[in-house]
């Protein structure tokens, strides 16, 4: 019960990687609350999760509907900014729209939450925020230039605001997952898949609850010690 009496904000957290780790602290003792746009998927996920658990429409990519929401909750100990969204395509066609979309669910949300929570974080002197990047963040990836930058852009502001906050007793850290089972990939076409096994060294695809282990390890106080931060969780791939 590593999280015992601990209050986490989870964005994006109705499916995937998210709700995996929704219910990693459920079962270590933490409440939780989810933040995503979709109501019915919301409330079905938090129907599923065993636990103290509730969820709240919100568009994370509003400033102010972000502001209005943390303003009613009761205190936050953990954030996890795990909303993402992918609009690939190459980029001589890649429309505006597409570009401030993915910049904005995936970036500008992280902005948007953590302002809310630094300050009571650091009056407080203790909190954990953990961004979950993306390996394509480190690595880049042809039709994925607008995901890139918001994911790259997480690990720069992780490492930014770990040592503004650090002496406050708040930790910032990243976690860079490859590439997982998830609603994401499903979609791919098995040719697509065996390519993408050829850039693993493990050789597989990863199960969501190996990121949940890390999101738990960098939450506890296993990880009082570390800030700033970017762990990969990707078989090997950017080793």
């Amino acid at each position: 019960m590593q999280l015992q009496n601990k209050k986490a904000l989870i964005t994006g957290g109705t499916s995937g990687i998210g709700l995996a780790i929704a219910e990693k602290f459920l079962e270590n003792g933490a409440s939780v609350m989810l933040w995503a746009r979709n109501q019915e998927k919301g409330e079905a996920a938090a129907k599923k999760l065993q636990g103290e658990v509730s969820f709240t429409s919100v568009d994370v990519s509003n400033y102010e509907e972000v502001q209005k929401a943390y303003a009613e909750l009761d205190g936050v100990d953990i954030i996890i900014n795990c909303a993402g969204i992918t609009k690939d395509g190459l980029f001589m066609k890649m429309s505006e729209q597409d570009w401030d979309a993915v910049l904005d669910i995936n970036l500008k949300s992280c902005f948007n939450v953590c302002k809310q929570a630094i300050r009571p974080m650091m009056k407080a002197r203790s909190g954990r925020i953990i961004n979950v990047s993306s390996v394509i963040g480190l690595t880049g990836n042809p039709g994925q230039v607008n995901y890139s930058a918001s994911k790259a852009g997480m690990i720069g502001m992780t490492r930014s605001l770990a040592k503004e906050v650090a002496s406050r007793g708040v930790t910032v850290n990243c976690i860079a997952p490859g590439f997982f089972q998830t609603e994401m990939t499903d979609v791919l076409s098995d040719t697509v898949k065996q390519e993408i096994l050829k850039k693993i060294p493990m050789g597989r695809m990863g199960d969501v609850e190996e990121v949940a282990n890390v999101a738990l390890f960098l939450a506890s106080d296993l990880s009082s010690y570390i800030t700033g931060q970017t762990i990969a969780v990707d078989g090997g791939m950017v080793a």
